[in-house]
Order: structure tokens, then sequence, then C-alpha cells
């Protein structure tokens, strides 16, 4: 199969190096590593035809992988086989400012997307808080800080090149603003992380820079009341840019990481974008409305710099748990209705408090979706199962409240156990979608499904 692979690609596009099988081996995740058999790297779609050509003839796994900040351990390839990176697939296809869209290959970061469209005037919106690439993105229909105002990666996409198992590429929209023709397979293929096919293109819609951005931010004495003071802020319908929880916890864990100074309370972080006057009536509405809710410690910050340091620290945070010496990490995020995120906040740090164990809640409220990271001592099994039980017992509560047990980190391995009891009947659906794409499972096997 090695030999097959490096005839047809070339032996510069083919890799056993032990340095590379190693990185490949794991995302960011928690879960265990698996090296696979040999790493591809592939620079057009043809390319992964080739390697798909020859998976196919010799019933070889093939798991996608991009920039690798997944948390889920969706690139993990736990049957070992192919790992097929798009790292270089960096193509900007086609640009159309005219048309608000670009095309783009999937190896393509959100970063370097928007300094190539920054200076027309246009953005990429979607922030994760890891430079992640766009193919990545799609595979887990990342969202991010920005998702209260602009939505999902599906809510971007317009069309998608995808290479299927059987070598068929086909185009699951086009470059119109909204379609009723046809069955939603852009759709289907975002949040599929690579078992359907592999995704060679995307095109995009883009949106307008905004004229002026204001930051702010504000504590309250509980996490509980962070939450419904967030959802007074929807309930008057302020179309803010972002809306953030972070709890003291982590408050205090970032400050120690990254040398700030923010008052280790429960906090809430706004962005709000617009004309300079509607940022600052939204702003002052809001500040009115949360001084109604009894916060402290409101404070804005219009300078760009003071801006840009609020939102560093924000996605600062998930490293600042990470990068505990002698300490790991789990962590899982939930997403539920907004009525009842005060409640799982809540029941979110009580679980740990319960537990005595350290954890970090925070998340995008504006949009129900909210993370919760638990310290562990790897050397004592025990805290680890203890944390393990936090973040099964949280999921399920969030699926018994009408929510998901991810709502932007994707299934991977970690969620798999939990897809049951959210679908239902209608994961016996997916699994023969899953048949009818990929009927040998060779594409990112493992993954998902039990």
């Amino acid at each position: 199969m090695i030999e097959e692979l490096m005839k047809q690609l070339g032996s510069e596009k083919v890799s056993m190096n032990e340095t590379e099988l190693t990185r490949h081996s794991q995302d960011e995740s928690c879960h265990p590593g698996v090296e696979p058999a040999v790493i591809c790297f592939p620079e057009s779609r043809s390319d992964i035809e080739i390697i798909l050509q020859i998976a196919q003839e010799q019933h070889v796994p093939v798991t996608a992988y991009g920039a690798g900040t997944g948390l889920e351990g969706g690139s993990i390839p736990v049957h070992g086989g192919i790992i097929l990176n798009t790292e270089r697939m960096k193509r900007i296809i086609d640009f159309s400012p005219e048309d608000f869209t670009v095309t783009v290959e999937p190896g393509v970061t959100r970063k370097e997307l928007n300094e190539s469209i920054n200076k027309h005037g246009l953005m990429f919106p979607n922030d994760p808080g890891a430079d992640a690439s766009i193919g990545g993105m799609v595979s887990t229909n990342a969202s991010g800080t920005t998702a209260v105002r602009y939505g999902s990666m599906r809510e971007q996409i317009l069309d998608l090149e995808v290479v299927l198992a059987d070598g068929r590429v086909i185009h699951t929209g086009s470059r119109a603003k909204k379609s009723s023709s046809g069955y939603n397979l852009s759709g289907l293929i975002a949040g599929s992380e690579g078992t359907l096919g592999i995704v060679s293109s995307i095109t995009l819609k883009l949106h307008g820079i905004p004229e002026h951005t204001i930051a702010a931010r504000c504590t309250f004495p509980t996490a509980k009341a962070c939450a419904e003071a967030a959802r007074l802020v929807l309930l008057h319908d302020i179309p803010v840019m972002r809306l953030e929880l972070v709890d003291a916890v982590s408050v205090g864990e970032v400050n120690r990481f990254g040398g700030y100074q923010f008052p280790e309370k429960h906090s809430l972080f706004f962005e709000f974008a617009g004309s300079k006057k509607t940022v600052e009536d939204e702003a002052g509405l809001v500040e009115e409305l949360m001084r109604d809710a009894q916060c402290e410690d409101w404070e804005v910050a219009a300078d760009s710099l003071e801006r840009a340091r609020i939102w560093k620290a924000r996605h600062e945070l998930s490293y600042a748990y990470r990068h505990t010496s002698g300490k790991e990490v789990l962590g899982g995020d939930v997403c539920v209705p907004v009525s009842r995120l005060p409640e799982l906040v809540d029941y979110s740090r009580e679980l740990a408090e319960d537990a005595h164990m350290k954890a970090g809640v925070f998340g995008h409220v504006g949009d129900g979706n909210f993370h919760t990271l638990i310290v562990y001592d790897p050397k004592k099994p025990e805290e680890q199962k203890k944390a393990e039980q936090i973040l099964e017992r949280l999921a399920i509560k969030a699926i018994d409240s009408g929510g998901t047990c991810t709502g932007e980190h994707g299934v991977g391995i970690g969620k798999k156990k939990f897809q049951k009891r959210e679908h239902g009947e209608a994961l016996e659906i997916m699994k023969e979608i899953k048949q009818l794409f990929d009927p040998d499972g060779i594409l990112n096997p493992g993954k998902i499904f039990e």
C-alpha cells in the first residue's frame, strides 16, 4: 500500500517519519493517541482521489487531519491506516468580493483567510479560538465566540466539493446565498467529521467588517447569575457580537497564565459591533440591564488594544488550564436551550464542588453553549474517574434538558456513548447514511458511532 502511494503520489507527499507519525497520532484532546501506518500530504483534489482509490482497493482506513486542534479525538486514527493531512492545500481558489463569497482549499486556516480578505473590508466571522483549518471547522461544524450573531459553520457554507469513498466527486450547493433545490447535503457533510467524504474545497459566505467595535465586561456573585443576565440581553434582542461567560476560577487561571489583572469573579464579556452610534447605544442599554441585574465592575473598552487584550485572554482560557504543571485536564462542551442555561451552569459547578475537583466553567452563553474543564492528577486514577463521571452526568443532563452533548467540539471518540440517548431512532438513519456513503467503512472508522 505504501509503495503504491509513493508511486502514484510521489515520495515527497508520503511520510513514515517517526516524528510525523507521533504528531499525527493525536489532537489536543485527552484521548490516547494511535499512530497511523503512513501520512499523506495531498496538494490537490486529484491527490485525494488517488489516496482514496488505493485505500478502497486495499481496504485501508483513511482519517483526515487538519490543524490538529480538535478536542474530542476526531482526527485520531484509531484503526491506524492512512492519515490524509490537508495542510498543503492552502489555495484561495476564488475570491468574489462583489458577491461576498470565497472558495478555499481545506488547509487554509481561519486567520490566513482573514489576512487575505480583511483588506477588502470583508471578514470570515467564525472564531473557535484556535487557528483551526477551514476543513477542520467544516468537519466538526465549529462555531466559537461569534456564533451568537453569525451562527455555526453550517450557516457560512454555500458549497462543498467532496471526494467520496468510491472516488466520485460531488458538489453540495452553489454560490447562491440560498436554495430550495434538493436535499441539504452541505448541512449533512458539515459536522460529519470526515466519515462521509473528504472535503476538497469550501465556498463560504463573507461578511462586512463592522465600522465600530466596543468590548465590555462585568461581574456577578455567581455563575448562575451571569447566565441569567446573559438571557436578559437576548430577551431584549440586542445583537451582540460576542457574549461570553467566564467563572471566577477560570478568571484566576487566565490571570496567572497571561499576567492579566481581571477581577477574579464570575464574569460576562461582551462585544458590540456596527455603526458607532448604534454600538454606543447598545452598550449603554446592556449596561443598564446589567446594573438592574446587580452586576459589579462594569468596564468598557473602546480602545482596539484593550479589546484585543480581553479576547486574547478569553481564547487563552483552555490553554491556561492545560498548562498546569503536573496536572491533566478533561473537558467537554454541551449546549442547551437558553432558558435552561442558568440551571445547567449551576449544575456543572455543583458537580465539581461536590467531587472536590478544581474545574472551570466558561463559554458562549449567548447561544446556550458552555464548556467545563476539570483538572486532575494523572497519578491518581480515582481523580480521572471522578472527572469523567462529572462530564458524563453533565452531558446526560444537557440531553435530558432538550439540548445536546456537544455544541461545537464534535462527537469524535468522547461523545459516542451519548448518541443513542440524544438521537434515538434517528441514529439508525445516520448509520444507514454512513453505509450509503462509505459501504466499506474506510472513512474515519471508530468515530461518532459505537
